[in-house]
């Protein structure tokens, strides 16, 4: 007689604005599985170096080690069966190519903790994280605090000029806004 799981994969999303705690609330999930003893397996982009190449660091110092990968088809090669658990961190750094394989990992049985800029510095949605949110069963939705008045904030300011989607900064080079103090960048010369 075959055995059924009584449990399948899923998709759980974590997104919002820079400095609004979603690689906090990623680590505080994968660290809660770890400690449930499942076997949980950590990734994040080569291309984000900014505080460790073997770590996923959040901007309060938390850390749990990942692996860093060049694209999201190395992450599926690299899951290994007995994984009951997948972390992925800054997704808006993966090419369309990570909806896809989140979906193969979770259709495999595994729970897939996805985190990432849901917006660019433009404030327009930030590839492939609308896919990303469409297929997930959990959505949680993270805000930070506007440096400019004090309101919840849902957009990530870019403090320094470049048209570049992808730029990778932290302080200095982002700060959070709200909708009102938020300024996109570029809206008047396009």
């Amino acid at each position: 007689m075959d055995t059924v799981h009584s449990w399948s994969g899923w998709i759980e999303v974590i997104c919002g604005s820079m400095f609004s705690g979603k690689s906090e609330e990623l680590i505080r999930r994968l660290r809660r599985a770890q400690i449930a003893k499942q076997q949980v397996q950590i990734f994040k982009p080569k291309v984000d170096n900014r505080f460790s190449e073997s770590h996923i660091v959040s901007h309060s110092e938390l850390r749990i080690a990942s692996q860093s990968v060049d694209s999201a088809r190395e992450i599926l090669s690299a899951v290994l069966s007995s994984t009951e658990v997948v972390g992925i961190d800054e997704a808006q750094f993966f090419d369309a190519e990570i909806v896809r394989v989140c979906d193969r990992l979770a259709n495999d049985g595994k729970r897939v903790i996805i985190a990432g800029l849901d917006k660019d510095f433009r404030g327009r949605p930030f590839p492939p994280m609308p896919e990303l949110l469409a297929i997930a069963e959990y959505i949680t939705k993270t805000l930070a605090i506007c440096m400019k008045c004090g309101r919840p904030a849902n957009y990530s300011q870019r403090l320094v000029r470049s048209g570049e989607q992808i730029l990778v900064g932290a302080e200095g080079a982002y700060e959070p806004r709200c909708r009102h103090c938020f300024a996109p960048a570029g809206e008047r010369d396009e």
